[in-house]
Formats: structure tokens, sequence, C-alpha cells
């Protein structure tokens, strides 16, 4: 299938943003809009540029605590091959990947979903979807509203079978972005991808039957394209009730593969724990040696709002370096194209689920 840009589609936002430039570098704006615009200015951006608002009043940033890393650092000591958890990510299902992927971007014909941006009936089309094909897995999910006029993040909790007073999220953003604010928002590599593995590994969970030790959620939020907004306010709220997170692993953009590249995995040079990122990358070796492991600038993904607010995070993305998706924030980015790669998408995935069962811990049940 050849992806292009259609010029002829409608957009989303055809009159022009009242914007005044207060500020201007070689890779930066600082714009004044109207209120009412300051949430749709991702439709008119280059698809390079992300849009984040500033926040009216001074906001506290909460470091890492130190001792909040030493689980990590537990697991990173102790960390072996277990063979159960290698037969646990190996029943990962690429041909349900594919089928997913397909439903979400609107390729297979039947989901009607043109677009995925986070104002779109289709955004919301997606999230009763995505909630009940995990919920199917024996998590109870909630369709979590955050901002009006958004759809809403998609919340599964996997309820412990031991007390726990902390959780491990793993989790990606499903809203998606198009090519100036086109209609069509396929989104299939951003982050159709990430909210595929999403869907794998709780249909592995529910298969092999798996109970864990800790509070466990899978998220697929909404509002990242327009500045994190899904999982700032989830943040926040987890923070504001005082809630405690072992480990956050979001996974944004996992299925692109540049030509003549191997497959690879992406971790954070800078935004996350560095404990975490060693984590995964130890873990890859072990579960999916196919990978070459290596450090992206690439950066902003709903991990940094838990990040942010001194929780221990890290991102899962396709490569080492810059994004190389010729696709990316693109109304072509399908996954009936070159360079979509889903032996990239199963080999990430198998890394986020045994980070999973690592951290977490876990049983089968009987």
């Amino acid at each position: 299938m050849e992806a292009r840009e259609t010029s002829q589609e409608p957009l989303l936002s055809p009159s022009p943003l009242e914007v005044e430039v207060l500020y201007q570098s070689p890779d930066a704006l600082l714009v004044s809009v109207p209120p009412e615009d300051a949430y749709s200015l991702d439709l008119v951006l280059p698809r390079f540029w992300k849009s984040t608002i500033l926040p009216s009043s001074p906001t506290t940033y909460f470091p890492v605590p130190y001792e909040d890393v030493e689980p990590i650092r537990r697991v990173l000591e102790k960390l072996r091959f277990n063979p159960d958890i290698a037969a646990s990510v190996n029943i990962l299902d690429i041909e349900q990947m594919k089928s997913d992927v397909r439903f979400l971007t609107g390729e297979d014909d039947e989901s009607g979903i043109e677009s995925r941006h986070s104002f779109t009936s289709g955004a919301r089309v997606a999230a009763e979807w995505i909630k009940m094909r995990i919920e199917e897995s024996g998590a109870e999910c909630e369709l979590w509203s955050f901002m009006d006029g958004f759809s809403p993040d998609v919340i599964c909790r996997y309820k412990p079978v031991v007390p726990s007073d902390t959780r491990v999220i793993i989790s990606a953003h499903y809203d998606s972005r198009g090519s100036f604010g086109r209609t069509r928002a396929p989104g299939g590599d951003d982050d159709g991808s990430g909210t595929t593995s999403l869907l794998a590994i709780a249909r592995a969970i529910g298969r092999k039957g798996i109970k864990f030790h800790t509070n466990v959620e899978l998220i697929a939020f909404s509002g990242e394209e327009q500045g994190r907004l899904g999982s700032i306010g989830y943040a926040r709220k987890l923070k504001e009730e005082g809630e405690k997170i072992a480990l956050v692993v979001q996974a944004d953009m996992l299925a692109y593969r540049a030509p003549d590249e191997p497959l690879q995995l992406g971790l954070p040079e800078t935004i996350g724990t560095p404990e975490a990122a060693q984590l995964v990358a130890n873990i890859s070796g072990l579960y999916s040696r196919e990978l070459t492991v290596g450090y992206t600038a690439a950066c902003c993904s709903d991990h940094q709002s838990f990040y942010d607010l001194g929780y221990p995070g890290t991102q899962v993305f396709e490569r080492a370096g810059p994004i190389a998706d010729p696709m990316y924030h693109n109304s072509g980015d399908l996954s009936e194209r070159p360079g979509f790669s889903f032996d990239q998408l199963y080999g990430i995935s198998k890394v986020q689920f045994a980070t999973l069962l690592h951290v977490a811990g876990f049983e089968f049940s009987s």
C-alpha cells in the first residue's frame, strides 16, 4: 500500500490560529495563543514540532528519591534468566498484533476509524475497544476523563494476589496526529505500535493465567500529542493521593525499522531513571537477543509525566538516535508500508512484558 498525503482531505481546524510569538530560536518557539486554541496547536505544527502548554503558576520539580529506586536496583542485582518468563513472553502473537494495529489505523475497513486525534469520534471508538480487549484478560478497566473535549485515558488494573501498596505501570498513548491537521490520522507507529504492545501483553496475561504480586496497570493515554495531558492528569492524581509506583515503562513508537538497520530497542538518554533503562537493556539481552540496544534523544513521552513527579520511569523506542520514521506525524502512518516491522514490535513487546514480570512478581493461577 502506498502511503501518501491526500491534499483533498479536509482539515480538523480550517481557521488559522491567532498566535503571538514571544521568543524564537532555531529549534523552539514560545508563543501566546487564546486559551480555546491552546489544545489544538498541534494541528498546525510541522511534524517534528511538539507543543507543551506552560503552567499558569510555578510547579515543583520532584527528584526521584534514592530509596524509591532501590527496588529496581535489587531486581538488577538478582536478574537471571527465568524459563517461566521466557515461556510467557514467547506466546505474544504477531498475527494478532497485525490485526490489532489494523483496527486502530482503520486499515481493516471494519473499525471505521479514520483518526485517533484526541478530539475525534475515532479516538472514542478506539478507547472503548481497547478497554473491552484488555478486560477480556481479567483486568478491571475504566475510561478516565481528564479534561473536557478529550477522549479518555484507558486505565486497566490487575489486583495482586498478595498485599501490595505499590504498582507497576506499562503504558502507551493511543491518540494520534496527522499531517497539519488532516482528518486522516491513523497513527500506526505513533503510537498504534505501543498500544498494540499493551494489547498483546494483556492477551498473554489472560492466556497464561498470570497473577501478580504487585498492583499492575496497563494504561493507554490520550492527549499525548497535545502535551502529555492525559498522563499528566493521572500522574498528578496518584501523587496527590500518595500512591507509590515502583516503575513506569512507556512504549512510544516501536515498529519503524530504517533501511539496512538491525532490529533495535532505543532507551532514553536524558528523561528517565538510569537504573530503569539499564534494567530494560539487561532484560532485552535475556529474552530478545535479536534486538540491538542503544540510546536515543527522542523524548518527552508519557513516562516523563511520572518522572517529573518523582516516580521511577523509562521509555522504550524503536531505534537508537533520532526519529527516522518518514511518516512521523503524517497521515500516511500506516502499518502496510515499507519499514513497519512487526518483528521489531514483537521483540520490544517481549522486553516490556518480561520487565513487568521481573519487577511485579507473578505466579500462575491453578
